[in-house]
Formats: C-alpha cells, sequence, structure tokens
C-alpha cells in the first residue's frame, strides 16, 4: 500500500517578501487604478482596431476608419451596456443573444431591403466620421 504524503502550505508572515510582485507604487490601491486604466485603454485600442479590421475586409481603411469615429455617444453607450448586461450574468447572455439571434433571423427575412438600409446607415454614419 502507497504512503500519502501530505504538504503543508507555509503561512506568509506580512514581512515574508517571497512570491510578492510588487507594482509602480507602494499603495495597492494605487496600482489597482492604474491596472485598471491600462487594462480599459488596451481593450479600446484592441477593440478599434478588430472593428477596422473588420471593416477593412469591406471599405477601403479611411472609409473604415471614418465610420468608426462617426459612431455616435447613443451608440456607445447603448453598446456598451449591452455588453456589460450580457457579460454580467447568464440571463443577461441569453437575452442578448436571444435578441442578437432574432435581429439576425428578422434582417435575414427582409433581405436585400436589410442590405440597402444597412449600407445606407454604414454611409451616413461615415460621413459624420469625415465631419468630425
Amino acid at each position: 500500500m502507497a504512503r500519502r504524503i501530505t504538504v503543508k502550505a507555509k503561512a506568509r508572515t506580512p514581512d515574508d517578501k517571497s512570491g510578492v510582485i510588487e507594482g509602480p507604487s507602494p499603495n495597492p490601491m494605487t496600482n489597482l487604478i492604474l491596472t485598471d486604466l491600462l487594462l480599459r485603454g488596451g481593450g479600446q485600442i484592441l477593440r478599434h482596431a478588430v472593428e477596422a479590421a473588420l471593416l477593412s475586409s469591406k471599405y477601403d481603411k479611411s472609409k473604415a476608419k471614418k465610420i468608426i469615429k462617426g459612431r455616435s455617444l447613443a451608440q456607445t453607450i447603448v453598446s456598451t451596456a449591452v455588453a456589460r448586461l450580457a457579460t454580467r450574468s447568464i440571463p443577461g447572455a441569453i437575452v442578448v443573444g436571444g435578441a442578437s439571434l432574432a435581429k439576425l433571423l428578422y434582417d435575414r427575412r427582409r433581405g436585400k431591403a436589410a442590405r440597402l438600409q444597412g449600407q445606407q446607415d454604414v454611409a451616413e454614419q461615415a460621413a459624420k466620421g469625415a465631419a468630425k
């Protein structure tokens, strides 16, 4: 019969610095705020890069940038709120996923009319982006 080997974790004392990664500030709250700012800024840069890459597959780069720049404050707030709702809870994800699926099926049903409306909306948003 094999013997079990038990390993006891060694409690760390406040003076023990082994395994501790210090941040730029000795204040942990400042480090948390800085990390939050970096993550949000990096996420926004990544989001804009992905949007530009997706749009540049159909439009040229300058028009793609104008489309992104032409987004209204209301569009930004709504998309942020919907994304937050979807990521915070399973029921929220179900509601947002169901609404997205319903919109997709509705647009497919409308066919060419939906395509033309979408192209018109994108052109208006690009014109707003060019004006900014």
